[in-house]
């Protein structure tokens, strides 16, 4: 579904910004007072995202909510070492591990917060985006942006675009597909109407025309009957598929995006409606990308730590 991405500037830094270019074009003689008033509001603008400024829900803490089980692997089982977290099942979001876990941590940080002054709470993924107040700062569980959730939280740019993944019967031969040109050769299944069929219409152009299902459901159960190789659905969905609905199947990789970032699904963080938190949050999530953090932790998550290395 066509998306946006939306980075938002708190308003105290464009007021700076204004001020800061009448600073600049004021005449050496101007009065100290306006020179001392300019100062004081980029003063103001800098410090806005601070921790100690920021309007959380809890003081000096960062409450953040998710889904309750945490599946891997957004989220990271407790190692052999380490006891599980009450609530928590399956995944632990507070040990920092998981695509999700180590997103949160790293926004916190981009906050001013260390990993003690995080505390996470279980929400039901559809409370999060319901209209009303929220107990979260903020909220993650791969929640894709749409302008109807948009109407009743706000919903930071993205920290994720989704992928197109293949997912196959284990030790068949598109399991060892690695080039698109490979995974054209092979039968492919697919649910209709899904950004997935565009996918495999448009960019894999398989040989053979894809078998088109009515749901996910029924192109597993193609594979299950060899009518096709291979589905292709989004890396999200194939997760949950190898992982709960196709006990003998893998993700043999995922493909690589297409179009620009504004025409593609993403997940984005949740917060209440006109959050104080919502600037920062955008900001923090910016720098994440821009100094590669954001690119890094996919990578480690989602592609390497999951065996879903891309396919092109």
């Amino acid at each position: 579904m066509p998306t946006s991405k939306r980075f938002l500037l708190p308003s105290a830094l464009v007021i700076a910004a204004l001020v800061a270019g009448c600073t600049a074009a004021t005449s050496p003689s101007a009065p100290a007072e306006q020179s001392a008033a300019g100062s004081a509001v980029m003063s103001e603008a800098t410090d806005a995202c601070a921790p100690e400024t920021l309007e959380t829900k809890q003081a000096g803490m960062l409450t953040i909510g998710t889904d309750n089980p945490a599946f891997p692997p957004y989220f990271d089982p407790p190692a052999d070492d380490e006891e599980a977290t009450e609530p928590w099942e399956l995944g632990d979001p507070t040990n920092g591990r998981g695509f999700e876990s180590a997103v949160a941590y790293a926004v916190a940080g981009e906050l001013g917060f260390g990993q003690d002054q995080v505390e996470w709470i279980p929400v039901p993924f559809d409370n999060s985006f319901a209209p009303g107040p929220k107990d979260f700062d903020f909220y993650l569980a791969q929640v894709s942006f749409t302008e109807e959730r948009a109407q009743a939280v706000d919903m930071s740019g993205g920290y994720y675009f989704v992928n197109q993944a293949l997912v196959a019967r284990e030790n068949t031969p598109i399991a060892g597909a690695s080039s698109i040109e490979d995974v054209a050769q092979y039968r492919l299944g697919v649910a209709q109407g899904t950004t997935s069929l565009q996918y495999v219409e448009e960019v894999i152009q398989p040989a053979t025309e894809p078998r088109v299902y009515n749901d996910n459901t029924g192109a597993i159960n193609g594979i299950r009957a060899d009518q096709v190789d291979g589905i292709v659905v989004d890396l999200p969905t194939a997760f949950f598929i190898t992982a709960v609905q196709f006990t003998n199947g893998v993700i043999v990789g995922q493909f690589p995006s297409q179009g620009t970032a504004a025409d593609q699904e993403h997940f984005s963080l949740v917060l209440e409606m006109d959050s104080p938190l919502t600037d920062c949050v955008n900001e923090a999530l910016a720098a994440l990308t821009d100094n590669g953090e954001l690119e890094q932790l996919t990578i480690e998550w989602l592609s390497e730590a999951v065996e879903a290395p891309v396919i092109e």
